[in-house]
């Protein structure tokens, strides 16, 4: 299982920091979304 791991995540190595801002942003737009009606 580690292993099967491992080699996943070397595989996807060059896209692991697109997928990282991918996630980073969806969550901030999320919080945004959600605390948007307290501002107005």
């Amino acid at each position: 299982m580690a292993r099967e791991v491992k080699s996943a995540l070397i595989r996807a190595r060059g896209t692991l920091v697109q997928d990282a801002a991918g996630v980073l942003s969806l969550v901030a737009m999320l919080f945004v979304a959600l605390h948007l009606p307290s501002f107005l």
